[in-house]
């Protein structure tokens, strides 16, 4: 997933933004040929650096956000209290309905050190029990 799709990614359910993006492992594409005509090229939020481009200070570095991916991560609203896994760096934002309980609940077994507590054990729509 594009660290920049996180300016436009807003909550399925209640429209919140912007996500919490935790990242579990990245890619980085030195080989991509990028160019950058303004910067910043987010225009409200930017994960590289976890703000909205109004806070801030320096000009962030959007050649580099560009050549990197999220390949493992979770998105989270922190409004309703839904989680989203990226896996294979695809963000899946499906309705409850939609989503496999198995895949998920083994997503957040997986990661369950790595994630924190509030998607592994509090998530919606399902999170793991407490041992």
């Amino acid at each position: 997933m594009k660290l920049r799709l996180m300016d436009i990614l807003a909550c399925p359910y209640d429209k919140h933004f912007p996500l919490e993006l935790y990242i579990l492992s990245t890619n980085y594409y030195e080989e991509r040929d990028v160019k950058v005509k303004a910067k910043p090229l987010c225009e409200l939020y930017c994960a590289r650096e976890g703000k909205k481009v109004e806070e801030l200070k320096e000009e962030p570095d959007c050649v580099y956000c560009l050549k990197e991916e999220v390949s493992e991560g979770a998105l989270y609203c922190p409004e309703c209290g839904r989680w989203y896994p990226i896996i294979d760096e695809i963000p899946i934002l499906l309705p409850d309905d939609l989503r496999n309980r198995d895949e998920d609940l083994k997503f957040l077994k997986e990661h369950e050190d790595s994630l924190p507590e509030k998607i592994v054990y509090e998530g919606k729509p399902w999170a793991l029990e407490r041992d």
